[in-house]
């Protein structure tokens, strides 16, 4: 069991003593004998988390899921509002929930520079202190993503 939380959760001891004392509380709350498939059960909600690794295709998919348009549309050039605004929601996403770098991130939209993905990061990060329907949108994408 040990082994188990050591396995899937690597960040640091806090979090490692953590899993453990959950555990341990699951295991007396139920008032089952600790074991393998009760640590997966107490910790499926912290390694579930842990083991969703965004990417940003993924974030692609949901965008364009999300806004009813083509995954093409975010690599395309087109420039309407109704492709251009998800397009930056998406670029905004991959840069603040991934660790790509800029350049990395216009790439995957269509080999785009990275002064674009600058630009959509911050009209997204200024249209957010203005546009409530927006945040909305972004902070649901964010949920929809972190899972």
């Amino acid at each position: 069991m040990a082994f188990y939380i050591a396995k899937h959760l690597r960040s640091n001891v806090r979090e490692l003593e953590g899993a453990l004392k959950k555990v341990l509380a699951y295991s007396a709350f139920h008032g089952q004998q600790i074991a393998l498939d009760l640590a997966k059960e107490a910790l499926k909600d912290v390694i579930g988390s842990v083991n969703r690794q965004i990417t940003v295709e993924g974030i692609q998919k949901t965008v364009a899921e999300y806004f009813k348009i083509k995954v093409a549309d975010l690599f395309s050039k087109k420039r309407t509002r109704v492709i251009v605004r998800p397009r930056q929601i998406a670029m905004w996403l991959a840069k603040n929930l991934t660790s790509q770098s800029y350049p990395s991130i216009g790439e995957h939209f269509g080999g785009r520079d990275h002064t674009t993905v600058l630009h959509a990061v911050r009209t997204i990060d200024q249209l957010r202190l203005k546009d409530e329907t927006l945040n909305h949108d972004v902070h649901v994408l964010e949920q929809v993503l972190k899972g």
